[in-house]
């Protein structure tokens, strides 16, 4: 399964949910000093490590705005990027990450709705992501969202998209 693509998921952005944070979390953009935070959710939630220079600020699409993170009292709990793919004819949302002490709380919905918002605040009409097959609690929070999974990207889509509805108990 290592060589498979990942799991392609789209979205039309012309009807968001509202995005309504709990009073004690905050939502802000990335600002120099906040690497290390990245680097520390991101390799947390996908258990490898992660370089927010060389990953996220090296490729162009990089821009502070795009960056978001969910806080509490300003220590950032989770992330998601708004970002732009040239291959896709969308908004990309973009390494999405909670850090484990703060997992089945929600916040990586909120998260990933607050990059949806800011993909259609710049005129997106669609969005795109893509994740992995074990990411089940992830894929879960996207069909909340209303995602939808694009089964023509590769073969092997179909079969390993009704094993993932099988975990998922649908």
């Amino acid at each position: 399964m290592d060589n498979l693509p990942q799991i392609l998921m789209y979205r039309d952005l012309s009807c968001v949910p509202g995005l309504y944070l709990p009073p004690n979390i905050a939502l802000k953009h990335f600002s120099n000093g906040m690497e290390q935070c990245w680097n520390n959710i991101i390799t947390a939630s996908f258990q490898t490590p992660f370089d927010f220079d060389s990953f996220m600020r090296a490729d162009k699409a990089f821009c502070d705005q795009r960056v978001l993170f969910l806080c509490i009292s300003d220590i950032p709990i989770a992330t998601a990027s708004a970002w732009q793919v040239e291959h896709y004819d969308a908004g990309y949302v973009h390494m999405v990450g909670v850090l484990p002490d703060y997992k089945g709380r929600k916040l990586g919905r909120l998260i990933t709705l607050a990059a949806m918002h800011r993909l259609r605040d710049e005129g997106f009409t669609q969005v795109v992501l893509q994740t992995d097959d074990f990411r089940l609690a992830a894929i879960k929070t996207y069909l909340n969202l209303d995602f939808k999974v694009d089964l023509s990207t590769h073969e092997s889509i179909p079969s390993r998209w009704n094993a993932i509805m099988t975990e998922l108990g649908g």
